[in-house]
């Protein structure tokens, strides 16, 4: 097959009004509900989310990846599509806040490549409105059109054709999903609760698909997704026998399957602990690298890991590379206080506390400048740290405003309340792993 070629498949991406209308809830039933008709269905999640894929992987049986064309590139997202175009019978794209939020939004990504665009609207308290909300979607911008729309969160089966009635002519309405518990996704302070802890997941999707299925078009329009080159790594900027000790457990439990699939494919060996139960970081460990997750709801059993901990401390005595991302920094400090609990005493490699708050305190894509050039990410969080640590610099926003977060150094220790995306500079990301 030549790769250079443009690939065509069938696609969609969903979409919505705002952010909290059901997207996921929707995605995940709408691949299940194709994957149960004997088709290969490649999921993706729009933006910076590590819920999200989680309960799409369930769905799907596939690895989640992201697109981004920020946060990416342009060429990370043609690559990626490219390459599901080849081995899926189906693409679905969960798109990311309402439809033309952000810059660059789901519909630049849906105009970009050309894929058709499906909403899902809460009609939970809505009546002939809902026609009028299609029709504004479907107008607001010329070159991006809905092909489709599923009312989420219905009464009846009366409301929903009801809500069919109010449709702008020529968009159909796919499907009309009913308000039910048993097919809500349940969340928390971050975001959807992580499918590993969701027992009934399962059951819930299949509920959900069974609602969905019948009104589903039988095929979709095809998006067009070009090739875009591989870049092709010198010597300096591969992992050739340097392994790399992950982070995994509960508490540390967000990180983009690209980032593990990128540190692979340079060569490195990833060998996988829990700090919440191990008591040494794997042997033979050359670097250490903590993604983010929820520590502030396993504090305590961090804590008394003391093992671990100093483990941890002598390998950065060693002048070992440390990658610490939001969670994986928390964790790092000298105390975390969870809500409405005590402090916790943590690593202490990195100066001062962290204390967990109600409401979100910084939120927003970031890139900063390292050797070898801007590595990208974004932040997201409920914690307030004070710290008496000097950092060695802060990241910009995109947006030329809102929070800038800081970057820490000491040594071959890095720590960010920043998730990186490693495939946006594998040079400056492979530059931290070697040092």
């Amino acid at each position: 097959m030549n790769q250079s070629a443009t690939r065509s498949c069938p696609a969609v991406l969903v979409t919505a009004p705002a952010s909290g209308q059901g997207k996921t809830t929707v995605t995940a039933a709408l691949a299940r509900a194709w994957r149960n008709r004997g088709l290969r269905v490649q999921a993706f999640k729009t933006g910076p989310d590590f819920i999200d894929p989680t309960i799409l992987e369930c769905a799907t049986g596939q690895p989640v990846y992201q697109l981004d064309l920020w946060m990416g590139g342009e060429d990370d997202c043609r690559r990626r599509l490219h390459a599901a175009a080849a081995e899926a019978d189906l693409i679905v794209i969960e798109g990311v806040m309402g439809m033309f939020d952000g810059n660059p939004s789901s519909a630049d990504l849906a105009e970009r490549f050309g894929v058709p665009v499906l909403a899902v609207i809460d009609a939970s308290a809505m009546a002939q409105t809902f026609g009028a909300i299609v029709h504004g979607l479907d107008r607001f911008r010329a070159g991006v059109r809905v092909a489709g729309v599923i009312a989420n969160r219905t009464g009846s089966a009366g409301h929903g054709e009801f809500l069919a009635e109010s449709m702008p002519s020529g968009i159909p309405l796919w499907g009309a999903l009913r308000r039910d518990q048993a097919v809500e996704l349940p969340s928390r302070h971050l975001g959807l609760v992580l499918a590993s802890e969701l027992e009934d997941l399962d059951q819930r999707l299949e509920r959900a698909a069974q609602q969905l299925d019948p009104l589903l078009p039988q095929q979709l329009a095809s998006g067009t997704f070009p090739a875009a080159a591989e870049p092709a790594p010198e010597a300096a900027t591969r992992l050739d026998g340097i392994r790399i000790a992950v982070a995994r457990d509960a508490a540390f439990c967000f990180v983009y399957r690209a980032n593990l699939d990128l540190l692979e494919s340079l060569g490195a060996e990833l060998a996988f602990f829990s700090p919440i139960a191990d008591a040494d970081l794997p042997v033979n460990t050359h670097a250490v690298y903590l993604p983010g997750g929820y520590p502030e709801l396993h504090a305590s059993a961090l804590a008394a890991n003391e093992s671990l901990k100093s483990a941890l401390r002598a390998f950065h005595a060693r002048a070992r590379p440390i990658v610490a991302e939001c969670g994986g920094m928390l964790w790092l400090l000298e105390r975390l206080t969870p809500l409405d609990e005590a402090a916790c005493p943590m690593v202490g490699l990195l100066a001062g506390e962290a204390r967990m708050e109600p409401r979100l305190t910084a939120l927003g894509m970031q890139e900063f400048e390292l050797p070898g050039g801007a590595l990208r990410g974004h932040t997201f969080h409920h914690a307030r740290l004070d710290t008496t640590a000097q950092a060695s610099g802060h990241a910009t926003n995109p947006r030329g405003r809102g929070a800038t977060e800081a970057v820490f150094r000491d040594g071959a220790l890095i720590a960010s309340f920043l998730h990186w995306y490693f495939p946006s500079n594998p040079e400056a990301m492979v530059r931290l792993f070697r040092s």
